[in-house]
């Protein structure tokens, strides 16, 4: 009986060549993603021999897209979400209308209408969601107060390009595209019946997922468990992800990567999302492999021989141009440098959401096929040199840090959360204890010293968090303890104990360096939910290492109380 094998076909080539193109990337010392493209552009139909499917490609990378997503809200309740809102906020709508305007500007000195370089500037302002969870997850920064403004910050950008892609329909014809012939007052009803109409969806889409979500999948999940049965489970994970994806889809106009975020958030709620978070890993890494060979397929190379000034040009806005935009942005927000260093980088690429933007700019006739051509370009090559910017921000940062005097002063100029206040007595902040990170683990640690009248100062990046803490009359110090000024602020010189909850080895180093300069006898307590970290510091004899992050806190605070000559309480 015959029948069409054209799906099998595509992933079988797509998997298999990527496969190849990895372990050559990796031999090469590349990023394995480097070979992924590579693969793609190698089935791709701009060079020759076989072509795969790009239609089913471009459908089985959204999958991989959604699954991504779901993890990633898995890992990100909307409290971390909140918890970042007045810097992600405010940071992604001037990153991208600095972006843009970059872009468009450059686009227009090429003769192109408004509409065109309006669509390529926000092509090149928004970063690829998928390729920043991959960099976050590799090197252990996703639950770090810096990987989560980087995430926080895109999904901002994820509303935006929702957004954009409601108004541009109705405005195409205003921007020398495809649009209605009607008036201009027409239009501009036509306009705002259709966003307040889009504003009603994803509201209710929102609460939806809040109020009824938050409760109805976090018990099916549970129900589902409790079959026994681990194919039952796995189903249950991934139909909801997909599922409730694509109903935001088609129900409420919320695009897949938001609706699988929710998604994945309300899920977070149950007791069993790290089985589900782990259960949905393997698809979730086998489709995102998906995406990047559907993005090299799309990669036509005679751009880059037809038109290299503007590639370079392209290439210089999204790693240089936007990076520096937000670089700025952070720092004039008080964050420290290694904050603002890393969600710069993270920035420094485009992905999928600027596909979706140019794909719809082309069909509404805003948008050219070579600024389509410009922007894969830039994709490509702005991910593939992506992993190798994520390197270079320790050195980076090291150097900015002794060589400019500017850039010190930016990160801590006239900052009220930068240093304790100077009525704070010298008796609370000798033979104290200074916590390192606030999250769970520094939190229950905190509380507990607090009911047994220990006192502690906390340092913390996340300035909202910072700010919260001075409002209940808690000791906390603003900035990263890596810097020596933000723990000599955090008086570690006269302090009893130093508990570090950091995630990034060589930060963790930093800090203890700097403590054993300027307090010796300072015992320093460190935790860690990875081994391959904590084998490395108990090698390097950084400090008493804790390992087991359901009775983390726990523990820690045992063994300080205990060492503090006071009794730990059960």
């Amino acid at each position: 009986m015959p029948h069409s094998t054209i799906l099998i076909t595509t992933i079988v080539v797509s998997l298999g060549l990527a496969l190849i193109m990895g372990m050559i990337a990796h031999r090469l010392k590349l990023p394995v993603l480097v070979g992924y493209l590579v693969a793609g552009m190698m089935i791709g139909p701009f060079t020759p021999g076989f072509v795969a499917d790009l239609t089913l490609s471009n459908q089985l990378a959204e999958i991989g897209i959604i699954l991504l997503m779901f993890g990633v809200g898995l890992h990100f309740s909307l409290n971390d979400l909140l918890a970042v809102r007045k810097i992600a906020l405010p940071g992604a709508i001037a990153q991208i209308m600095v972006a843009t305007l970059l872009g468009a500007g450059v686009a227009m000195t090429w003769e192109w209408n408004l509409g065109a370089s309006i669509v390529f500037g926000l092509a090149l302002s928004v970063a690829s969601t998928v390729v920043l969870i991959r960099a976050l997850e590799q090197r252990g920064l996703m639950k770090s107060i810096n990987g989560r403004i980087a995430v926080g910050w895109l999904i901002v950008e994820d509303l935006v390009v929702v957004l954009v892609l409601v108004l541009l329909p109705p405005l195409a014809g205003w921007l020398g595209g495809h649009g209605s012939e009607s008036s201009a007052s027409n239009s501009l009803i036509d306009l705002l019946i259709v966003l307040a109409i889009t504003f009603i969806k994803v509201s209710i889409f929102i609460a939806f997922m809040l109020i009824v979500g938050k409760r109805l999948f976090p018990w099916l999940l549970w129900h589902v468990a409790s079959t026994k049965s681990n194919e039952l489970f796995i189903l249950c994970v991934i139909a909801v992800a997909v599922g409730i994806a694509y109903g935001a889809a088609k129900l409420f106009d919320v695009s897949f990567a938001l609706g699988a975020f929710f998604s994945g958030m309300v899920m977070r709620e149950s007791s069993l999302s790290h089985r589900a978070a782990q259960e949905s890993l393997p698809l979730r890494d086998a489709f995102s492999v998906l995406f990047f060979v559907s993005v090299g397929m799309l990669f036509d190379p005679n751009i880059l021989i037809e038109e290299p000034l503007r590639v370079l040009i392209v290439v210089a806005i999204i790693l240089f141009g936007k990076s520096l935009a937000a670089f700025i942005l952070v720092l004039a927000f008080r964050y420290p440098l290694n904050t603002a260093l890393t969600v710069s980088v993270s920035l420094s690429q485009i992905g999928e959401l600027s596909f979706i933007l140019a794909s719809l700019g082309m069909s509404l006739g805003l948008l050219p096929l070579e600024g389509y051509s410009l922007i894969l370009a830039g994709a490509v090559i702005s991910i593939t040199f992506n992993h190798l910017a994520f390197e270079i921000v320790e050195p980076i940062q090291n150097w900015i840090r002794s060589r400019s005097k500017l850039a010190r002063r930016l990160e801590r100029a006239d900052d009220p959360l930068a240093e304790l206040p100077t009525s704070v007595a010298s008796t609370h902040v000798t033979g104290h204890v200074v916590i390192v990170g606030y999250g769970a683990v520094g939190k229950r640690v905190g509380e507990t010293l607090a009911s047994k009248g220990t006192r502690y100062v906390v340092v913390d990046q996340n300035r909202e968090i910072v700010e919260q803490l001075r409002k209940h009359h808690t000791h906390a110090v603003a900035g990263d303890a890596a810097d020596p000024a933000v723990l000599i602020q955090a008086h570690i010189a006269r302090a009893n104990t130093m508990i570090i909850t950091a995630t990034d080895v060589l930060r963790i180093q930093q800090m203890v360096e700097t403590s054993k300069i300027l307090n010796p006898q300072a015992e320093i307590l460190i935790s860690t939910h990875d081994p391959e970290a904590a084998t490395k510091l108990e090698k390097e004899n950084m400090g008493l290492v804790f390992l087991d992050e359901q009775v983390l806190a726990q523990n820690i605070t045992q063994h300080l109380l205990k060492n503090l000559h006071e009794p730990a309480s059960h």
